[in-house]
Formats: structure tokens, sequence, C-alpha cells
């Protein structure tokens, strides 16, 4: 059969310039990483021709005797590597997980309690756009304005006052360890099932450099990507078959049809990587490499949310630098240091054009890059907020961004030739 190039030689050239791009650039989006070349060719393989509705052993379609094993060993590596005794590796993403728990446990009407959207909540925990904050009806909880910091006294204050089915925690900007016992006890008091939506830690809950949900929430929603290093996907994992026949029926056939079996194999082949001590090695490194950038952007005077991390997660607040999120990363962004603007704690600007910069060490510890990088990360983003906040930034930003080419040239790109 013809190769991309042939067929579609548009499309191969696009593709090979996200290549250059993601090669020469400082990913710092913290909701980003870099996949191996086995999770890249497992995604493109023949199994993105096979439909497969149902479960392993029991489906609507007949020629499943190899994705059943497929499926059965994504099943079987997720719930040895985070210790649960249930695992659905179906959900074509974070989203529709999220939205499974909701069709698992609750009816249209009645009331979840989850971190704000402003805060670092997602927009699936009951915001007010999302359809969860539309046909459910929403609670939400932030962080103190002098700590930066969940109140938990506040958490258990709202759920006594309004009585949730159902308690998410974790989020997509929180830089702090999530207390989930706290949580867990918040959630039994009022007979709440609690969901930890651990997305965003995964890897680092997968590599033991963050607290396990395992044991005190109910049900646990995870994409495949971002810290885990695996393919664009989700999975839903319990510890009980009450809770685990609910999600099963949510998700198939409850919101969706046959599994995407090519990104089945690809989450396989993500889980049986992180069970290894390499893995491990890199998810503390990740904390390590967010410490270390933490304390240079600080010593700088940036404005940290919260004073600084606790896991792969940065959140600056730049007003003290007198720059919007906005400018301050479309700049930066020219300059190689790709980052996201994100609205912080008590922001008085919109979100399209927030106050704040979202930023996290995934993608640059996967290059193998450690402290010494993450300080000379740190001042290059100085010197082009700097340079912004005085208006004259164009020199700055091209003379960072062949520094960084020059960083990058270093540090191979995982799964790239």
């Amino acid at each position: 059969m013809s190769s991309l190039a042939d067929v579609d030689p548009q499309i191969a050239e696009l593709v090979a310039a996200e290549e250059r791009r993601q090669a020469d650039t400082v990913k710092l989006i913290p909701s980003e990483n870099y996949v191996s070349k086995a999770v890249l060719e497992a995604t493109g393989t023949v199994l993105t021709n096979k439909y497969s509705e149902g479960y392993p052993g029991k489906r609507y379609y007949e020629g499943q005797q190899v994705i059943d094993q497929i499926e059965t060993l994504a099943i079987e590596r997720a719930k040895a590597l985070f210790g649960v005794g249930h695992a659905n590796v179906q959900p074509y993403s974070g989203s529709p997980a999220n939205l499974a728990i909701y069709l698992a446990f609750l009816n249209p009407g009645d009331t979840v309690m989850g971190m704000g959207l402003p805060f670092g909540g997602h927009l699936t925990h009951g915001w007010s756009v999302s359809a969860t904050g539309k046909w459910f009806s929403p609670v939400r909880y932030g962080v103190r304005e002098d700590t930066g910091r969940i109140d938990m006294d506040e958490v258990r204050a709202l759920a006594l006052e309004h009585r949730p089915k159902l308690i998410f925690c974790g989020g997509t900007a929180i830089p702090r360890t999530i207390d989930f016992p706290a949580f867990a006890e918040i959630a039994r008091e009022v007979g709440a099932v609690l969901a930890a939506d651990i997305a965003h830690i995964a890897g680092l809950v997968a590599g033991g450099a963050h607290p396990s949900p395992v044991g005190h929430a109910d049900v646990i929603s995870t994409t495949t990507h971002k810290t885990l290093r695996g393919p664009r996907g989700a999975m839903l994992m319990a510890s009980d078959d009450e809770h685990a026949k609910a999600l099963n029926k949510a998700v198939f056939p409850g919101l969706q049809g046959g599994p995407h079996n090519h990104t089945t194999a690809a989450i396989a082949v993500a889980l049986r990587e992180a069970s290894g001590d390499d893995f491990k090695a890199y998810a503390h490194q990740v904390v390590t490499n967010a410490k270390a950038l933490a304390e240079e952007l600080s010593s700088r005077g940036f404005s940290l949310v919260s004073g600084g991390t606790d896991n792969h997660l940065i959140l600056i607040d730049l007003t003290s630098k007198g720059v919007a999120g906005k400018p301050a990363a479309q700049a930066l962004d020219r300059a190689g240091l790709e980052t996201n603007y994100n609205t912080v704690p008590f922001d008085p600007r919109k979100p399209f054009d927030p106050s704040g910069l979202r930023i996290g060490t995934p993608s640059v510890t996967s290059r193998g890059m450690g402290e010494a990088e993450m300080r000379q990360i740190g001042a290059w983003m100085d010197e082009v907020v700097t340079a912004v906040s005085k208006g004259d930034a164009e020199d700055v930003i091209a003379r960072v961004h062949a520094e960084v080419s020059e960083l990058t040239g270093t540090f191979p790109v995982p799964g790239l030739s």
C-alpha cells in the first residue's frame, strides 16, 4: 500500500513539520508529554480496522480472538500497576470517562461537588458551560486566598450543607498533593460516591511520586497520556464489583459503542512501560524538576500560586510582572518555550485573557533534562517576560529561541528519529 507521503504529501509534510516543532521546542504544558516509539507503533496498527462492541468474552461482533487478548492485557496491567480490583480501558478520553461516572451513579438534577474551574478544577466536575453543570446541580469548592490551597474544612461544610451524591477530587491546575484520605472521610460522612480524577498525576501515582487514591476513592478516572506517557485515551478503575459493574454499563452501552482497539493496544504498551524501574525514576524526576523550576522562578520574583509545587505542575500569577498570561505565553512560544495561559484563583481577568501561566515538567523530563536545565529554563522565561513587560521583546525572543534550539538539540525527543 502507498505511504502517507505518496497519498497525501500535504498532510505528510505537516506531520513532519510538527515533528520538527516538537523537537525544537521546550514543551512546558503540564498535560502534554512524549510517548515512546513502541506506543506510537501500537497506535498506528491494523487494530484500527476492527469493531469490538462489548467486553472481552462478550462481544457483539465476531472475529475478536486477538482483540480480546489485547484488551485483557491492558486491563490486567492497569489493575497490577495501580493496585485495583477493576479497570475499564475503553473510554475514548478523560471527559467521556467522567461522564460515565455521572451516568453510573447519578440521575439528572442530582447534586455533584467539584473544584471550581477558576481554582483548578475540570470542566466535567460540574462547571456551568459543561453538560455536567447543565444536567446536574453543581456545588463548587475552591482554595484559600491566603494560601492557594484547598480548605478541607470548607469542603466538609459545603458537603454537609448540600449533601452531594458525587464528589470529585483532582483537577487540571492543582500544584499541591491531593489529600485523598480527607476527601474520603467527607464523602463517607455525607454518603457520597468519591471520584478521584487523577488524569494529571496518574504517572506520578504509578511511579510512587504521589499518594494513590486506591483504598480511599470509590472510583478513579484518568487519561492515559499526560504523566502516564500513553496514547490519547482514558481508564476508569474501581476496587469493588458493585462500582465496577455500574461503570462498565455506563461506558458501554451507556455512552459509546466500539472501543478504539489501536488505542487499547497502545495503552497496554504504556502500562507495561510504566511498571518498570526506569518509569519510577522518571516519575520522581518529574517532581524534582518541577520543584527546581519553581524555586528558580520564585527567586526571580515570579508569584507562584500556593508558593510552589508538590507535583509536576506550576501555576504562575504574572500580575506582579505587569504582563497578562496570554501575551506572555505567545511571546514564550515564539522563543521556543511552550506554555499555556491560564486563570489563577481569584483572577480579575477573563478566562481567554487571564493573569496566569500553567507550566509543568513531564515532557522535559521525558527528554532527559534535569535540575540544571530547569534553572536555565527559568532564566529564559524571566528574560522573555521581562522584555514583554518593557514592550521591546523581539530581539530577546530571537536570541532565546536560538539558545533553546541549541539545548533541545542535545536532548532527543522520545519516539522520534
